[in-house]
């Protein structure tokens, strides 16, 4: 990483209030009122912390020391024992939510299926037993492959259950990233299905399994659900079909007492090369972590029907799909596939059909939606929407608008949620009733995290001025570790602010507290000693009206040191031209200054993604550069993409 301070060159100064009615019926209900939990949490952080652990989670037996923290290492609610499947099922039974909708899901093909409260419990104690059959023990690892369907969520909560720790492997990486993860985890137990649905299209999951097992001896056995019907190889003794095997067993499964700081799962950050890194979250903090911010940043209320479109291969997926929004005794969605399968409509005649009330989605799928236009949310009744949420990268402020005016019909507050793998829940968003949010920013810190915006040496800088964005204060959902690797742990993210957590992304703070994010660090443009963030100039891209998405990038450049290049997918109703070009490259040095030019524009009808939804700049710095990509492709959608791109035009000086 570079130690000069990055510039931020982002203006933005639209405002909106919390709408008056959301207000009143707030769980924060004024901006008073989140500076008065702020100062709590302030005053003292533990005390802070151990009242929302009494309150917000079920123990077993109360713990003895809220923080035990040797830097870097920390341990929370020390000497107490919970357990994440109690908290997020069996609490709920003894209240009328034992019948209440916990999952509503549906499959790409237009399947649909329901699970009460009380019918999930039943499901994941039977599946517990199943585990416990195959030798699963407290401790052991298991490793869960699959397609976005209920059968991911019943094995989640059954681990939890008994204690073992889950690995869920993202559906969509090959067999060699899979093969490395079991074996990084050594995983005894794979729970997979015959295969799942992308875009009418089925993904052969168990075959990469079969592949990936070929160069994995930890595993015993393997659990396939029967998805889509194909035909796959069975081995005997070790491949057991979920609807035989979970007819043996019975749902009687207490839940197991376990230590506060018992490990609840492994998750191998993205875009990794060489020895995988899995970030290591425990029980009761990141619990208490998602829990809280579920309820403060979403408003949940008992009547909410609420959708995270993430899948649950990612962090998102595990904090605010099933965790945070279960313990809080909420309904979630969960959909298998596409969001433009068959059409481009899929989500909104979701929203339509279940009613949805709070729509938390990617910044990238909101651009793909601009893209398609807004005459396919204009086809359906989205008046139940009262809350809608942005996640995965910053977001730029137009797409931001283009959300609240043609989404959210100019009624509902948008959470602009900042977080990461490594953090385990939100850190910096917008209390919707409390907030002003302005468009681009995150806004304020949750209380109880204690951010700050540093220069190379760790200190403070002023009022909008660039820098890089660390944690001072531990903090209950934090990462405990890298998974059999500490040193790497302290070395990757407590190393360079010894004592404070550094989160790798860049970052200002405006005269009104307010943070922006600037995105990755490693994803800055150094043009003439100048340390531009992509996220700036992408927002400046995709502030002019014909532009639908942008990705940005750097080359290396004699004079500058480095260039800026662009890749721009333009909306439906415009073509691409060389005067459309140099009309781009006005408005970006109109918007943020000259600094800021694109060298070169290459027009482009898709960008390379992950299934996930983020860009793979590394692949567009690659082609910038006129190289061939080397690394890891597996996570990427649609290969095809990069040929498509080597072959475009662009204008260059």
């Amino acid at each position: 990483m570079t130690d000069s301070p990055l510039t931020s060159i982002l203006k933005e100064e639209r405002v909106f209030a919390p709408p008056a009615a959301f207000a009143e019926q707030a769980h924060v209900p004024s901006l008073a009122a989140y500076q008065a939990l702020y100062a709590e949490a302030e005053q003292d952080p533990e005390a802070f912390w151990a009242r929302q652990a009494r309150e917000r989670l079920h123990w077993f037996k109360p713990f003895q020391q809220t923080l035990q923290w040797e830097a870097p290492f920390a341990q929370w609610f020390v000497g107490g024992t919970t357990n994440v499947a109690y908290n997020c099922l069996d609490r709920h039974l003894t209240t009328w939510r034992r019948n209440k909708a916990a999952i509503i899901w549906e499959g790409e093909p237009g399947d649909k299926r329901i699970y009460t409260y009380q019918t999930l419990h039943h499901e994941v104690c039977r599946f517990a037993n199943v585990l416990k059959k195959l030798g699963v023990r407290k401790g052991d690892r298991v490793a869960l492959y699959m397609p976005l369907v209920p059968e991911l969520a019943i094995p989640m909560l059954a681990c939890a259950r008994i204690g073992a720790t889950h690995s869920i492997v993202f559906g969509g990486f090959s067999a060699e990233a899979l093969r490395d993860r079991i074996n990084d985890a050594e995983a005894k137990v794979v729970v997979t299905a015959d295969g799942g649905y992308r875009r009418g299209q089925v993904i052969p999951l168990k075959d990469w399994v079969d592949e990936a097992l070929k160069q994995a001896p930890s595993v015993q056995h393997v659990v396939v659900v029967g998805r889509t019907g194909r035909k796959i190889q069975m081995q005997a003794g070790r491949d057991h079909w979920w609807e035989d095997i979970i007819e043996s067993v019975t749902a009687d499964c207490p839940a197991e007492e376990l230590d506060s700081e018992h490990p609840l799962f492994i998750l191998y950050t993205s875009g990794t090369t060489g020895k995988p890194k899995g970030v290591v979250h425990t029980t009761a903090g990141y619990l208490l972590g998602v829990t809280y911010s579920s309820q403060l940043v979403f408003d949940l209320k008992e009547d909410d029907t609420y959708w995270c479109t993430a899948d649950v291969g990612w962090v998102t997926g595990h904090s605010y799909v099933i965790y945070g929004i279960l313990a809080n005794g909420a309904t979630t969605v969960m959909y298998e596939g596409a969001p433009n399968y068959p059409d481009p409509d899929r989500f909104w005649q979701m929203i339509d059909r279940y009613r949805v009330s709070i729509f938390y989605t990617a910044p990238t799928a909101i651009r793909a939606f601009i893209k398609w236009g807004e005459q396919w949310p204009m086809k359906h009744d989205l008046s139940s929407l009262r809350l809608l949420g942005t996640v995965g990268e910053p977001i730029n402020p137009e797409a931001w608008m283009w959300y609240r005016s043609v989404i959210g019909k100019n009624r509902c507050p948008i959470v602009d949620t900042w977080w990461q793998t490594e953090t385990g829940a939100m850190m910096i968003a917008p209390l919707p009733g409390a907030t002003p949010t302005r468009p681009g920013s995150a806004t304020l810190p949750l209380p109880g995290i204690f951010p700050e915006v540093v220069d190379r040496d760790g200190n403070p800088v002023g009022a909008n001025e660039g820098g890089f964005l660390v944690i001072n204060k531990p903090w209950p959902s934090m990462l405990r570790t890298v998974y059999g690797d500490p040193e790497r742990y302290a070395d990757t993210y407590w190393a360079r602010y010894p004592g404070r957590y550094f989160t790798g992304d860049g970052a200002r703070r405006d005269e009104h507290g307010y943070f922006w994010i600037m995105g990755r660090v490693d994803d800055v443009i150094n043009v003439s000693g100048h340390r531009l963030g992509t996220m700036e100039v992408e927002s400046a891209l995709v502030s002019h009206e014909a532009v639908a998405e942008a990705a940005v990038v750097s080359r290396p450049d004699e004079i500058k040191g480095e260039g800026i290049v662009a890749f721009v997918t333009l909306e439906s109703s415009f073509s691409t031209s060389n005067d459309l070009m140099e009309r781009l490259k006005q408005h970006v040095v109109k918007e943020i200054g000259a600094l800021a030019r694109p060298d070169a524009i290459y027009f482009t009808d898709t960008l390379p993604k992950t299934r996930s939804g983020k860009i793979m700049r590394r692949l567009l710095r690659d082609i910038a550069a006129g190289k061939q990509s080397s690394g890891d492709i597996s996570t990427l959608e649609d290969s095809s993409v990069l040929d498509k791109l080597r072959n475009a035009p662009d204008d260059e000086e």
